[in-house]
């Protein structure tokens, strides 16, 4: 079973806006419905985010959560993974207002403050369907993604030792791999660590192989190869190249429409099962066997479904 793949399905996000992709899942029944077909396709984990089903933007709103996360636990047994990371726009409360609600099996954590931005996208589109997404794509040229120390500490004590709840440790550069074992050396994080390495995000890492390489030796030198579990999200274009080498490597892989839009160049994703779909064929092709959300639970050492406030 520790050769088998885990697949996570990033559902919706708050990067991406409605005019770039008219499969981007907007209401709570879309996200709902994409993260159960998704978990039918092969995703062991659904990492969700929230969106105003008025117009699309990013929310916190616990309440907009409820209208989507039970109702994709009812139908999959999938590991329900809720983000903390939310959008740049939002604060640190704001982030947490859903996660310490519901003390889910597990949540994303970002490690460390960062340049984020896709704001060059904004140069191509000419109509938007919402009056605030120019705005937004435009204005993260002038924001930064906050998660500083502290943060990161307040998060490990509230959701890891209070509820019980893992991570996704999201690391988008060198430096971050060594924040995640700073913590671990102050005995805020214990085995096994689920590391997701971010590729192709302006102001992280390019996805350039070399780089995949370059995380992977230093994951192995800082927590040893047996004391983590490595996985790969590539944006954009990167998606599938980045994740077949990761797969070769002994990795896990994300997909989902909150990392890429597309399926192949210049062919929109019709939904996040779409891509679950291809990777898992191109898993098939390599003779690995993909982990059931059972499996996965085990791998990660998560508390269970029954042990969530949802």
């Amino acid at each position: 079973m520790s050769d088998k793949v885990i697949i996570s399905c990033a559902v919706t996000g708050s990067v991406h806006t409605p005019t770039m992709s008219p499969h981007l899942a907007i209401t709570p029944e879309q996200i709902a419905e994409q993260a159960i077909e998704a978990a039918e396709a092969g995703a062991a984990i659904l990492h969700l985010h929230a969106r105003d089903p008025a117009d699309g933007r990013p929310t916190p709103d616990p309440k907009v959560f409820d209208r989507f996360v039970p109702r994709i636990k009812a139908a999959t047994d999938a590991v329900i993974n809720i983000t903390t990371g939310g959008s740049t726009r939002m604060t640190l409360a704001e982030r947490l207002a859903y996660p310490l609600q519901a003390a889910p099996e597990m949540c994303s954590l970002n490690m460390g403050s960062m340049n984020f931005t896709i704001h060059p996208v904004a140069r191509k589109i000419t109509n938007w369907q919402h009056g605030w997404e120019k705005p937004y794509v435009e204005g993260m040229e002038d924001l930064i993604f906050r998660n500083t120390f502290a943060d990161i500490k307040h998060i490990l004590q509230v959701l890891g030792r209070e509820r019980g709840t893992r991570f996704e440790f999201e690391c988008y550069d060198m430096g971050h791999l060594y924040t995640l074992a700073h913590f671990r050396d102050e005995g805020l994080i214990d085995g096994p660590i689920f590391l997701q390495c971010i590729f192709g995000i302006l102001g992280g890492l390019g996805a350039d192989p070399e780089n995949l390489v370059a995380m992977r030796t230093t994951a192995d030198r800082l927590f040893g190869r047996d004391g983590y579990r490595f996985s790969v999200l590539g944006a954009g274009r990167h998606q599938m190249p980045l994740l077949t080498m990761a797969a070769v490597m002994g990795g896990n892989v994300r997909v989902g429409l909150e990392d890429s839009l597309y399926l192949g160049k210049g062919q929109l994703a019709s939904s996040c099962a779409e891509q679950v779909r291809k990777i898992r064929r191109i898993l098939d092709e390599l003779s690995l066997e993909v982990a059931t959300p059972a499996e996965a639970r085990t791998l990660l050492a998560l508390k269970g479904a029954d042990a969530v406030n949802f």
